[in-house]
């Protein structure tokens, strides 16, 4: 049973993350480094055509997004997955599995992305690997500690560098002129089939580079007015990841041709050396914000999940204690991070983090269903609530299923 809060006095979570501050935790746990390879795997399968499909990509996630969205203002919870889960179905086992699986697949990814960053810091800093990420994880699990206002605002500054990173690769896109206007006709396959599928292709694989933004439900309870916050979140993370992706990749395959992109190991850092002149080393600054700010989001998300399960009454009760000094789930915070600590220095990643793809869609197909369960139930939804139209969680439910489908196959 969910705790009741009129019967403690204990610290709860405080609302003060506004829209800013929320759109930048939403583009710090969606962008990421996944996009300086995407480019060349991209422009391998769809050359020219290789930004529509980027945009096709958002369009599907935003399907997701708008159930996340109608959820999230019904329910502006931490663990939400777990509560939407247990307010269709009321089974409590599976809104714990639920809530677990949001954890591991968080735990895996950031235990990813500690393990990525100490080959970037390792340039600058000649010491062991594993005393490096465990720095990393230790230092960044400090910063999440910190008062959320704090620790968003300080994962909000590392996303605008990491952002204007890759604005830097378009800004010097269009001052070399690279026929980013003339060629735009380009983008469009027209009657080509091939062409077509190419685009199909590469809309599969690009679906992946923009899942992070449903880590912002977890978040909803430290939002103000979570109810307009919440979805304009949502959607302005989608449509500015868009953007910028589509730019990025724009930009690329018009400065480099894209048989040379595809048979590039590190596709952008060749773009930029291309296009300044700077050396390829020049991104790994930026790169090295990008790793860790992954870390401090997903880390800030987990400890939410964590409380939230606790909140009502899934885990142990001390997990969902609220600091007084910081207003941040210490306890939580702590597991989170011993957790990252140990998968990302004692575990091999490599095929757990192939698992994290599919743990998403799994969550996804999960809460468009729950969507559909509760929407089905009732005669009509609440007034102060974000409503999407019916037929949305359906297309949600089976793009999920198909994405997830396509991500077990094996591709040559």
């Amino acid at each position: 049973m969910p705790s009741d809060h009129s019967k403690t006095a204990e610290p709860q979570l405080l609302r003060r993350l506004g829209l800013l501050h929320a759109v930048l935790y939403g583009l710090g746990v969606t962008i990421g480094a996944g996009i300086y390879v995407l480019v060349g795997v991209a422009a391998g399968r769809s050359g020219m055509h290789a930004p529509l499909a980027f945009a096709l990509a958002a369009i599907v996630m935003g399907l997701s997004a708008a159930s996340f969205a109608e959820l999230g203002t019904r329910m502006p919870v931490s663990a939400s997955e777990a509560a939407y889960v247990d307010r269709a179905f009321h089974r409590p086992w599976l809104s714990l599995a639920t809530g677990l699986l949001v954890i591991m697949t968080a735990v895996i990814s950031a235990s990813t992305i500690s393990s990525g960053s100490a080959g970037y810091l390792q340039t600058f800093l000649p010491v062991d690997r594993g005393w490096i990420i465990a720095g990393v994880v230790i230092a960044m699990g400090l910063v999440s500690c910190l008062a959320t206002i704090h620790s968003v605002t300080f994962a909000g500054l590392m996303t605008l560098v990491e952002v204007a990173g890759l604005v830097l690769i378009v800004g010097a896109g269009v001052w070399n002129g690279t026929g980013l206007l003339t060629r735009l006709p380009e983008i469009w396959p027209g009657g080509d089939f091939v062409g077509w599928l190419g685009v199909a292709s590469t809309t599969m694989i690009a679906v992946f580079a923009f899942i992070g933004f449903e880590h912002l439900v977890n978040v909803a309870e430290e939002m103000k007015a979570p109810r307009r916050t919440l979805p304009a979140a949502l959607f302005l993370t989608l449509g500015l990841t868009a953007v910028i992706y589509g730019l990025v990749v724009w930009v690329s395959i018009t400065a480099v041709p894209p048989s040379e992109l595809a048979a590039s190991s590190a596709p952008l850092a060749l773009v930029f050396e291309r296009l300044t002149g700077w050396p390829p080393s020049s991104l790994s600054v930026i790169a090295i914000v990008a790793t860790l700010n992954g870390v401090i989001v997903h880390m800030i998300m987990i400890a939410r999940v964590i409380y939230g399960l606790a909140q009502q009454g899934n885990l142990p009760p001390v997990l969902g204690r609220v600091s007084g000094m910081t207003g941040t789930p210490l306890v939580a915070t702590g597991i989170g991070v011993t957790l990252i600590l140990f998968f990302s220095t004692a575990l091999p990643l490599e095929g757990l983090a192939e698992l994290t793809s599919q743990g998403t869609l799994v969550l996804f197909a999960i809460v468009n269903l729950a969507l559909i369960r509760i929407k089905w139930r009732e005669a009509s939804p609440p007034s102060d609530v974000f409503v999407c139209p019916r037929w949305v969680p359906y297309a949600g439910l089976a793009a999920s299923l198909l994405l997830l489908v396509f991500d077990s196959l094996p591709l040559s």
